[in-house]
């Protein structure tokens, strides 16, 4: 029998210490604890739990991939891959758009963070749309659209969350499975700057010599090694995703200091206070939120949950449609990790149900909360990208609505097209 009481205790509580702006994990932990006392489980169960969601060999891709997004980023790789994406697409009408888009998929498959892209890209990317003629609302629409990439081309650190919280899928096939819908989100952003540049007049870029361009691409390209080095060792089975994480940060490290010599002590020592800061919020955050889930699979929510969806409705599609509402609404209210750890035991028992495929369910995910990143009140990239033009929240929305439709429609497509994220894991295994 359900004890709703309990569920309510863990959620009510959880609620009210995130309205008080209780930091996550403290709000995560103090809602397992006051629900354990309440059901009369013994406190050194939680603290086992906790422990348990860190005792993983796929926990440890983590820090490294963390730590190799910083240093390539405090490194300069993000300059060298605007100019490379100058190069590419820039004479086209409306070309610093494309730009940033572009951009923002190759930067995405070496930080693998939304937030990360936005802060490193948008610092110069939305100033220079700006001074090109470009309204500061729709460079900011670009920027934190595109970064959406991010969340799905490899290595995204969201994929291994869900990979921990789903029980252990191989992060190798998640990986594979983000290509299609990330790609699939950058050319059709690309096609619809391209049609209201054309509509609004939007200016041309600059145009490159051969020398010039071949430069270029011969600087960025040793950036952009990082993917061949993460996915290439995972497909052909040299790296587990761990490992590949490690050798991507060495060999960040390495290019940083000795070829583009743009990394100092200094600025090390900076990334990997940053790179700790981070890490300290990510582990506290995965130890609570395992304690949480415990508590919510043994309060029997998944199952309550999927008892209230098949009741609205027994059909796949129907099913699908309201997992894909509640994750797009939660997204809009908390931050995207958070999520991830906490819903994917409850909704991928009701998505296998139903017979959806682990790896797809994990990109359903993904993308509506991506979309979450940039959907205000909470959108994380959202703000960011905002701050950084020095505009309010409202005002970016009228320029980021066409982006909300295009993507919500990939969304669908990725939804109920299984084979845009099953097509290259099924085919690379």
């Amino acid at each position: 029998m359900t004890d709703y009481l309990g569920i309510f205790i863990l959620l009510g509580s959880f609620g009210a210490l995130m309205a008080l702006r209780v930091p996550i994990a403290f709000a995560l932990g103090l809602s397992s604890i006051t629900t354990a006392l309440y059901l009369g489980l013994p406190l050194l169960m939680v603290a086992q739990k906790m422990v348990n969601g860190l005792n993983s060999f796929t926990f440890l891709a983590v820090p490294f991939f963390i730590l190799a997004g910083q240093i390539m980023t405090e490194g300069g790789i993000s300059e060298r891959l605007v100019r490379f994406a100058d190069t590419l697409v820039g004479r086209v009408r409306g070309g610093i758009a494309q730009v940033n888009i572009l951009t923002s998929m190759l930067f995405g498959g070496i930080s693998g963070s939304s937030v990360a892209d936005v802060a490193s890209i948008g610092s110069f990317l939305i100033p220079g749309m700006v001074k090109r003629g470009y309204s500061p609302s729709f460079a900011t629409a670009v920027t934190v659209s595109s970064s959406v990439q991010g969340v799905l081309i490899p290595p995204s650190q969201n994929m291994i969350y869900y990979a921990l919280a789903a029980g252990g899928l191989p992060i190798s096939k998640l990986f594979l499975a983000g290509y299609i819908p990330g790609v699939l989100i950058g050319t059709t952003m690309m096609a619809m700057c391209f049609v209201i540049a054309l509509i609004e007049k939007h200016p041309r870029g600059d145009r490159y010599t051969f020398k010039e361009a071949l430069k270029t691409t011969a600087e960025a390209s040793i950036g952009l090694f990082t993917i061949v080095i993460i996915i290439g060792g995972i497909v052909l089975g040299v790296f587990t995703a761990t490992e590949s994480a490690a050798v991507a940060a060495t060999y960040a490290l390495v290019i940083s200091f000795f070829v583009y010599r743009t990394m100092t002590a200094g600025k090390l020592l900076t990334v990997m206070r940053s790179s700790l800061e981070t890490l300290a919020m990510v582990i506290a955050i995965i130890m609570t939120s395992s304690a949480f889930g415990f508590l919510l699979s043994f309060l029997k929510v998944p199952s309550a949950l999927s008892s209230a969806i098949f009741s609205l409705t027994s059909d796949p599609i129907g099913v699908l449609l309201c997992i894909n509402l509640l994750l797009l609404f939660l997204g809009m209210l908390m931050d995207m990790g958070i999520l991830i750890l906490i819903l994917t035991p409850i909704l991928l028992p009701v998505a296998t149900s139903i017979g959806v495929d682990p790896i797809h369910f994990g990109m359903i995910m993904l993308v509506n909360l991506g979309i979450g990143l940039i959907t205000p009140p909470v959108g994380t990239s959202l703000i960011v990208g905002c701050t950084i033009a020095r505009i309010p929240v409202e005002k970016s929305l009228k320029s980021l609505l066409p982006f909300y439709v295009l993507m919500f429609v990939i969304l669908m497509l990725i939804t109920y097209v299984p084979q845009l994220s099953l097509f290259l894991p099924n085919l690379l295994g």
